[in-house]
């Protein structure tokens, strides 16, 4: 190791060569820093993160991370991964030595999760614990599962938090059609709620649809991409899932209402987004509608809920309501299976019908 003083203006830098990730030999030069020592620091740091050597700190070890998962993560993904990195997990980690990083750190830190406040005083809900949890444990598996990482102190340490929420709330058809008459004066926010409604598509699938995802002969409706506003850019990305890709059949009213809401709209092409609109104009107009008419306020996806628990009470299977929301079918065998009791009860029926023949 060496470092050198700049005499024109007493900074130091270090320069040295290193061998990167293809066996070719490089030359590395960083410059102004205060001290010997620092210069010193930092070249020792950047060495044990080409050589991914677990003695690095927590915050090297996460710029390593970052470099070999940024480009296989969706960007609106990748973004909140980024958030929850900065602002819960550098904070308590970022000194510590990954090779040093304990069980007993983690329920520490999950302990201090726990005692946080949101902005409006309450606690962290069950699922954002659980996120973060989740996030902490990915980091150290990639250290396990690529850099020789003994073991996962997160996974030692055990969760918090759970996936779901406890309560899945939805609207019943008679609430949505209430709902959708306060919508009725602006005629872009209806349309867009009935597209999620009677589609049960993502908000994301939603605000990304243009005209020619439509096809009117055939009434179906094309789920190909979803829309993201990030850093204050439109993008436009991939579905959540592979099985998020898919062709939905619209009912005739639906197909009708759209065709209509095109004719209003002025010099519209078929690659305009429909609904030029942002996810806190959904909220703002979902808290107004529901406050209207006196019904509950539920989240913008439950109403992809209040689609399933629809087509359940209409009697299709989960495999059916799978391929038309892009899930898979176990997911919604065991996501809604409090809603399929009847289900259970015509199993149980058939069964003792069979056991009668014996």
């Amino acid at each position: 190791m060496a470092a050198f003083k700049n005499e024109s203006n007493g900074t130091w830098y270090t320069m040295f060569r290193y061998t990167d990730w293809k066996g070719e030999r490089k030359q590395k030069c960083k410059r102004g820093f205060s001290t010997k020592r620092e210069a010193l620091n930092w070249e020792q740091e950047f060495s044990r993160q080409n050589r991914a050597d677990l003695d690095m700190t927590f915050e090297s070890f996460v710029k390593i991370y970052m470099e070999d998962m940024k480009n296989r993560i969706r960007e609106h993904t990748w973004q909140t991964k980024i958030s929850i990195i900065n602002s819960k997990l550098l904070s308590y980690f970022q000194d510590k030595k990954m090779c040093d990083i304990a069980p007993k750190d983690i329920i520490q830190w999950q302990n201090e999760m726990m005692r946080l406040k949101t902005p409006s005083g309450k606690p962290f809900s069950a699922t954002y614990l659980k996120t973060l949890h989740n996030q902490i444990s990915a980091i150290l598996n990639h250290a396990v599962r690529f850099y020789e990482l003994k073991s996962n102190p997160a996974t030692k340490a055990g969760s918090v938090g759970k996936k779901e929420a406890t309560e899945m709330l939805f609207w019943t058809k008679d609430e949505y059609l209430k709902f959708a008459k306060s919508m009725m004066d602006k005629p872009l926010s209806f349309y867009a709620f009935e597209v999620l409604y009677w589609c049960g598509v993502r908000l994301g699938e939603m605000l990304a649809l243009t005209p020619a995802d439509f096809d009117f002969e055939k009434n179906t409706l094309s789920i190909t991409k979803s829309y993201q506003r990030l850093n204050k850019k439109d993008v436009i990305t991939d579905p959540k899932t592979p099985k998020s890709k898919r062709v939905i059949q619209i009912p005739d009213f639906l197909s009708e209402e759209i065709q209509e809401y095109i004719k209003l709209l002025y010099g519209y092409t078929l690659t305009n987004r429909l609904f030029p609109i942002t996810k806190s104009y959904m909220h703002h107009e979902m808290t107004r509608g529901a406050k209207e008419q006196g019904i509950k306020r539920i989240r913008i996806h439950d109403l992809r809920h209040s689609h399933v628990s629809l087509l359940i009470e209409m009697g299709f299977s989960a495999v059916a309501i799978a391929n038309r929301v892009g899930h898979e079918s176990i997911d919604i065998t065991y996501r809604y299976a409090h809603l399929f009791p009847t289900k259970q009860a015509e199993m149980a029926e058939k069964l003792n019908i069979e056991r009668g023949g014996f």
